[in-house]
């Protein structure tokens, strides 16, 4: 028998999608949304997330595209992961938070795999290790046509740092179009090989309709009203 001091289990909940598609802006909207309904949402992103895995992720998403090959990146990704999952994403949900994580497993399949060619055994072995039983409950894939969304990416890169910033996190938005085009080949290709989990969203609308559309989804497949 459960003890009833015992908190119930958090959801997890993960936004993935190519470069521009807006998870940032939504994940903001649906933390908002779950806090409204009483519900502890911990805002989370991947690579990063925990400190070690911060420290990580400016090895991975800065400086130039080429300085490291798809299968350091795996190995330095599930790395950063392996520490966002002990120190953030696990103990949040064991106290009975929900977890809304920026990226999580899924991109490494599809940036690294998928688009750097990777073999997914590979992969989904080194994802194995890093996250144990973590695994989410719901992953909603903002599709956007990679041209769209790098246009959108750019011009957010260029009000941050005016273009020439060194340390700007834009080192995978410059992997250029043909290796996004297979991104976003390859998160269409997830959602429709695990749609249980997952839950295609087209992110070409308007801030508002896109966040109805995630909402949406939330209720539907957590039960929530």
């Amino acid at each position: 028998m459960t003890d009833a001091a015992t908190p119930r289990r958090g959801r997890f909940i993960t936004l993935e999608g190519g470069e521009g598609a807006g998870k940032s802006t939504q994940i903001a909207a649906l933390c908002a949304w779950l806090a409204q309904r009483g519900i502890t949402a911990v805002r989370t992103r991947e690579p990063g997330g925990a400190p070690g895995a911060e420290e990580i992720r400016r090895l991975l998403v800065t400086g130039e595209p080429g300085k490291w090959d798809a299968i350091t990146e795996a190995l330095l990704m599930n790395a950063a992961r392996r520490d966002h999952v002990v120190r953030t994403i696990r103990p949040a949900l064991e106290r009975g938070d929900w977890v809304v994580c920026d990226r999580f497993y899924d991109s490494t399949l599809v940036y690294q795999g998928v688009a750097g060619g990777v073999p997914m055994a590979t992969l989904r072995s080194l994802i194995d290790m890093a996250v144990e039983d973590t695994r989410p409950d719901l992953t909603l894939i903002l599709d956007i046509d990679p041209a769209t969304g790098l246009s959108r990416a750019g011009a957010r890169a260029g009000e941050r740092t005016g273009g020439n910033d060194p340390a700007a996190e834009t080192r995978f938005e410059r992997k250029g179009a043909p290796f996004h085009a297979k991104v976003a080949q390859g998160f269409r290709a997830l959602a429709a090989d695990e749609p249980e989990r997952c839950a295609l969203i087209d992110a070409t609308g308007s801030v508002e309709t896109v966040a109805q559309a995630i909402l949406s989804a939330v209720s539907a497949r957590l039960s929530l009203g």
